[in-house]
């Protein structure tokens, strides 16, 4: 072997921020207005806490004309068109209602949980009532804070076509 193919390639270094970004928003087929099997889910007495869970989802679902919802891996998301801004779950012990894009919102309060590079979320314990302005007021920016997305992906798309 010569010297020349003993050598490896030379690597070069991926800036894996530039792949995705904030601007980046995750979809979810087949939403709708209203989902059935959202319905059934927060309907469903075999969880202690899903009314816990059916008064925040109302919430989402309270937000605009324009909010649609899907089952996603098991629990009741709340969308504008195919982009998903919220969730709930419930557990035996708590719920927690989720952003998928939570690292984007302020929260003066300190309520939102993760590390994640964009969800976040609330835990509410049925023990400890959480802050109801504070939380609505998440909830309601998370939805704000998509549909600027969402109107700003509407507008470039009309400028290229």
């Amino acid at each position: 072997m010569t010297e020349a193919s003993d050598r490896r390639p030379r690597r070069v270094p991926l800036d894996v921020r530039a792949l995705g970004g904030p601007a980046d928003i995750f979809r979810i087929n087949r939403t709708s207005k209203p989902d059935p099997a959202v319905s059934a889910w927060l309907n469903d007495g075999a969880n202690e806490l899903r009314p816990v869970a059916k008064r925040w989802f109302l919430a989402m679902r309270a937000c605009g004309e324009d909010v649609r919802e899907a089952m996603h891996d098991g629990c009741p998301v709340a969308c504008i068109g195919d982009a998903p801004f919220a969730y709930v779950n419930s557990f035996k012990n708590h719920v927690n209602v989720g952003f998928f894009r939570g690292s984007q919102l302020r929260d003066p309060h300190r309520l939102l949980e993760g590390t994640g590079k964009m969800m976040r979320h609330v835990k509410v314990m049925p023990d400890q009532p959480p802050n109801e302005a504070a939380l609505g007021e998440l909830i309601t920016a998370a939805y704000l804070e998509l549909k600027s997305l969402e109107g700003e992906r509407a507008r470039n798309i009309r400028r290229r076509d």
